[in-house]
């Protein structure tokens, strides 16, 4: 039986470049990540932190990092104390040109059979991903509120 994870592909009217880029730096993110900034310097074995005012979500090490193609990181949630104990899960990021578009592939894996953080990851990804290719798309992000992404589970 397989293991369970989280699988979204998107295309993006962008270059790789500039996904990579939104993808990477907290200038965006912040726009279309519900305020959240990713914190690394995105080479190999580096520490990853995702900051939602101004506290750590979420923690993990650079797995992968081939500019404008792959990123991978680990992914530790600190935040909601029902999800704490999961174990550290993997997110891959694979850009793929396709045309004047942008496959982006998001992968998310690593959880355990029957717990709850796939359930909140499978409704935050979703409206995170829709508001990144709204931005680089349009140059606006969607009004999705930030309870999308604790949909899913019951966060205290």
């Amino acid at each position: 039986m397989s293991k369970p994870k989280f699988v979204y592909v998107t295309y993006i009217e962008t270059t790789p470049e500039k996904l990579w880029q939104a993808l990477t730096s907290s200038e965006f993110t912040r726009q279309y990540w519900f305020g959240a900034e990713v914190r690394s310097d995105w080479k190999l074995g580096s520490p990853f932190a995702l900051l939602l005012d101004g506290e750590v979500t979420d923690s993990g090490e650079i797995l992968e990092s081939d500019r404008p193609r792959r990123l991978s990181y680990s992914f530790k949630h600190h935040k909601f104390e029902e999800l704490r104990d999961e174990p550290a899960s993997r997110v891959v990021f694979t850009l793929e040109p396709f045309g004047p578009l942008v496959r982006l592939t998001v992968l998310h894996d690593g959880f355990v059979e029957g717990g709850k953080y796939l359930g909140a990851i499978s409704n935050g990804w979703p409206a995170i991903l829709s508001g990144l290719k709204s931005l680089l798309e349009r140059g606006q992000v969607l009004a999705i509120p930030r309870t999308a992404l604790n949909k899913g589970f019951d966060a205290k």
